[in-house]
């Protein structure tokens, strides 16, 4: 009898049950309300739009706003370089800032202070814009696919979290290995990297975000060369555009035609723009989660 009564809630666990499952509940509306939002005025009739009143739920479901978008010229040109760069800049940028990090972990490593120090001073100190592009003209990347990824390769900001990941794993590992043998890159490669797996993750998450994101040094170094475009560049032009209003409205005549520059509006294309830009970063997500659940359990254990 006493083991069924042990396991009863009490009034008061009842209550704090209500209250946190409430307390959750109207977080997630919270957290998703604005996306629904977003995704609902994007799939509304333009003209309706401009009425205002529109919620989680689109009044007159249509599909133009995302057909304008898409017949835009050079935005499956954009579209492929974002995907390529977003790959090959995360896997080149996560690979190269945990070989750094890997190196600064370790404590027989004579120049481990000095580079340190280099490293954060550059997260203070930068030559700026145009020293910047000095740069890239002399190491012949302008008008290249390639300056979207050298100049990220290493970030200090993700040496710096992975180091301190490193820090954490016991230095007996390596030790072992190296008395069975096992050269150094063997260490980090069969060792090191599958331990910090949850902070790569998390790197290669920003990485990505960044990467997917970026349009600016489009605008710098390839603006004059259509076939180096991005999805970001293209759907910024679009959105400016737009802006301008009525006006402007040719820009959509010449790619979308008369029609579809009568029905467009600038809400609905941002709107459009938007779940465009997010949902590929959102179909990412779920398959670096279990490494962020796999990092919180470990910090845990460490704890």
């Amino acid at each position: 009898m006493s083991k069924f009564s042990s396991n009863r809630l009490t009034k008061g666990d009842r209550i704090f049950d209500f209250v946190n499952y409430t307390f959750l509940i109207l977080v997630f509306i919270v957290t998703l309300y604005p996306f629904l939002n977003v995704l609902a005025i994007s799939l509304n009739d333009s003209t309706d739009t401009v009425r205002g009143g529109i919620h989680i739920w689109p009044r007159e479901f249509t599909l133009e706003n995302y057909k304008t978008i898409f017949e835009y010229d050079n935005l499956v040109t954009g579209l492929i370089n974002s995907i390529l760069r977003t790959v090959l800049g995360t896997v080149l940028g996560v690979f190269s800032s945990a070989m750094v990090a890997f190196t600064l972990s370790r404590s027989d490593f004579q120049g481990r202070k000095f580079v340190s120090i280099f490293i954060v001073l550059t997260l203070y100190f930068s030559g700026g814009l145009i020293p910047g592009y000095m740069l890239m003209r002399e190491l012949n990347l302008i008008n290249t696919f390639w300056v979207y990824i050298l100049p990220g390769m290493v970030n200090a900001f993700n040496i710096i979290i992975v180091r301190s990941f490193m820090d954490g794993l016991p230095y007996a590992l390596q030790e072992s290995a190296k008395m069975d043998g096992a050269s150094d890159f063997t260490i980090f490669w069969r060792i090191v990297m599958p331990l910090c797996m949850p902070v790569l993750a998390t790197i290669a998450l920003f990485v990505a975000v960044g990467q997917w994101n970026a349009w600016f040094d489009t605008y710098l170094y390839n603006s004059s060369n259509p076939s180096l475009t991005t999805l970001q560049y293209e759907l910024m032009k679009i959105l400016q555009n737009t802006n301008m209003g009525a006006s402007d409205a040719n820009s959509f005549r010449g790619v979308a035609g008369e029609e579809a520059a009568k029905q467009v509006s600038p809400e609905s294309i941002k709107m459009a723009i938007s779940m465009v830009t997010i949902i590929p970063i959102l179909l990412v997500y779920p398959f670096l989660q279990k490494y962020f659940v796999q990092g919180m359990t470990l910090g845990a254990v460490k704890s």
